[in-house]
């Protein structure tokens, strides 16, 4: 589970920023919190794919994510 919760993380935090995104672009302002959650997500995402091993391909994501899911409940 070593690089699986940052890949988790990353990409919740990455899903989470985009209604915030398009909210900030909806009302005319910049969208500086969500570009900084962007770039978190970008950095946790990179760090996790690096350190596994052979990386991580699209079908072992869900995995992941239960297994996260299963340490964490």
């Amino acid at each position: 589970m070593g690089t699986d919760l940052p890949l988790i993380a990353g990409l919740a935090i990455a899903g989470f920023s985009v209604p915030s995104i398009l909210s900030a672009f909806s009302e005319q302002r910049p969208p500086r919190a969500s570009a900084a959650a962007i770039l978190i997500a970008i950095g946790l995402i990179t760090y996790a794919v690096l350190m596994k091993p052979g990386g991580y391909r699209v079908d072992e994501v869900p995995d992941a994510f239960f297994r996260v899911m299963g340490r964490l409940l």
